[in-house]
């Protein structure tokens, strides 16, 4: 079932990536984490995959403000206690923004959270023929 993707309040691409810039390699130095994420393009839409399994997609936030698509959730940890001898799965917060390169049409794009991947298809918007009649 796909996920909804809300408008949000205004929040600016430098401050989200503050926030999620405090993670830095296995060492976590900040309550929230940036999944692995790729962005591109294909001849109709801008489209973002993010790596964020082990999660429900109920636990998933997607929204857009101001050219920035912010997916963000949680990771649960799990119960049991333990002692690690490596460590790079991040669990609890996450957060990414994404500046969206152009226009797109909000209205009509879609979001799928399928086997640990989030996939959000952002159709662009055409640019409208513009006729220059001569005099």
């Amino acid at each position: 079932m796909p996920t909804v993707i809300r408008r949000t309040e205004t929040v600016t691409v430098t401050d989200k990536r503050r926030e999620v810039a405090r993670t830095v390699g296995w060492q976590v130095t900040s309550s929230v984490w940036s999944p692995p994420t790729d962005v591109y393009e294909t001849e109709a839409d801008y489209v973002v995959r993010a790596e964020i399994a082990g999660i429900e997609e109920a636990d998933l936030e997607i929204a857009f403000e101001n050219g920035i698509l912010i997916i963000s959730g949680t990771r649960p940890d799990l119960p049991e206690r333990r002692a690690y001898h490596q460590m790079e799965i991040h669990f609890g917060k996450f957060s990414t923004a994404i500046g969206v390169p152009g226009p797109i049409d909000l209205d009509h794009s879609t979001a799928e959270y399928k086997d640990g991947f989030l996939v959000v298809r952002m159709p662009k918007v055409k640019p409208t023929d513009i006729k220059i009649e001569e005099t």
